[in-house]
């Protein structure tokens, strides 16, 4: 009996180990967990940590690159002389130091510029080391005057410079405008006499502190001027100096400009562009023909205009030059349709001759800061009657004259057929796209 009993103790009191053993198990197993958890945390927390170090350290580092280049540009631009060493050193070699430039003390203020010239031997209008652009002759002169100093000179930017329209090689600017800084009293008769007579400057207006003449413009009209036999049937046979264009034929390029006003994409009237990227994207607001009427050389003329927010390189070119082979005959409105699609087309680029830049619009600017009582709106209608003197003595003038004597236009029409008008695989021919125009 007491064997037993001693027997079912020892048996109870190892059941009761083994539940305690397991207990302790599990206990050890969560613990174990909750310490792999913890140190999981612990890790993913340094871990953050650290590279949170890191980028802070990065940025210290970009901070330091970007003011430690600030500082050399602002040495760069006023270099700290000493002097009375210069001095010594100058009298050694028999130099004398150079007198205070009065130019560097003259309040200047936002302005802008109304700006005509003709494009004709200058390579653009935007400044080019080495190159005749119209910028460099600007620049020349305001220096000269005392417009801007030597160090704006240098980098434009710190005179805060910019062209409403960016004109390239050849192509001409009725009424261009620019934004810069500039003294209150200005000679514009006196600064006209250092300028070649194919560039004028015709107007300045004081405008907003943050004024930009590139932002502000909502919107640019471009001219192309071009003889009526480039609208004449490919298969007729016909003399520039005698031809003359039809009112059925008038109406019939107005009806084909017409295509291309509203929002369309464009990708095909440009270079390097994808239909798919939204810059292809363009607003054109109106495309006429003006009526025609006869230059001095006894040849036939009309003036394209198209007017519209931005233009892309060679937008406005491709335009007219697809135009043209519609309404000749040498394709069909079914590859202007095609054009606007994804589709990559071969299309003519029309002659860079005949392209202006003719307005830039500042409506946006005008309806807000025009009648304060401080700004006068820019529309320069003081200045209309010299500027169109100078369109027709310079610009026109150059159209017909170039025109009449290399005959750009006829040769270029007898390229069209070269052109496929269908998708685009190769190069399209050299001829038709050779030279750069002024879209922006």
């Amino acid at each position: 009996m007491l064997l037993s009993h001693i027997l079912s103790s020892c048996t109870k009191a190892v059941s009761l180990r083994k539940l305690l053993q397991a207990e302790i198990n599990r206990n050890n197993f969560y613990l174990r967990k909750k310490s792999f958890a913890a140190a999981m945390t612990e890790a993913l927390d340094k871990l953050e940590q650290e590279r949170e170090a890191k980028k802070l350290m990065k940025d210290a580092e970009n901070a330091s690159v970007k003011e430690a280049n600030r500082l050399k540009r602002t040495l760069k631009r006023k270099k700290w002389v000493d002097w009375k060493a210069q001095d010594e050193e100058d009298a050694a070699n028999g130099k004398k130091r150079p007198p205070f430039d009065p130019a560097d003390r003259i309040k200047r203020k936002k302005s802008v510029i109304l700006l005509s010239y003709c494009g004709a031997n200058y390579y653009g209008m935007q400044r080019n080391p080495g190159m005749q652009t119209i910028e460099e002759e600007l620049f020349k002169a305001m220096l000269k005057h005392k417009w801007i100093t030597e160090d704006s000179f240098d980098q434009v930017q710190i005179a805060c410079f910019q062209r409403a329209a960016r004109t390239d090689k050849g192509v001409s600017a009725a009424r261009q405008v620019c934004s810069v800084k500039l003294p209150e009293e200005l000679d514009l008769q006196a600064f006209n006499k250092d300028l070649p007579e194919q560039i004028r400057l015709f107007g300045v207006e004081r405008v907003t502190k943050g004024f930009n003449a590139k932002d502000q413009c909502n919107a640019r009209t471009y001219t192309y001027t071009l003889p009526t036999i480039a609208f004449a049937a490919f298969e007729e046979e016909h003399e520039q100096e005698t031809y003359r264009m039809t009112n059925e034929l008038h109406e019939k390029v107005n009806a084909t400009l017409k295509l291309y006003e509203g929002t369309k994409n464009f990708h095909n009237f440009t270079s390097k562009k994808n239909f798919l990227d939204p810059s292809a994207k363009r607003f054109i607001m109106s495309f006429t023909c003006s009526a025609p009427f006869l230059a001095p050389q006894s040849i036939e003329f009309v003036t394209l205009k198209v007017k519209g927010q931005s233009f892309m390189l060679h937008q406005i070119r491709k335009m007219v030059g697809l135009a043209i082979a519609i309404v000749r005959g040498n394709t069909t409105i079914a590859t202007l349709e095609r054009a606007l699609t994804e589709e990559r087309l071969d299309l003519p680029m029309a002659p860079g001759l005949g392209l202006v830049l003719d307005t830039v619009h500042y409506e946006r600017y005008n309806d807000r800061y025009g009648n304060d009582g401080i700004h006068n709106p820019l529309t320069w209608t003081a200045q209309e009657q010299q500027v169109t003197q100078f369109i027709e003595q310079y610009i026109y003038s150059n159209i017909y004259k170039t025109e009449a004597e290399q005959r750009n236009m006829l040769d270029w029409l007898s390229t069209l057929h070269y052109h496929s008008y269908d998708t685009r695989r190769d190069d399209p021919a050299k001829k038709n796209n050779e030279g750069d125009d002024g879209e922006e």
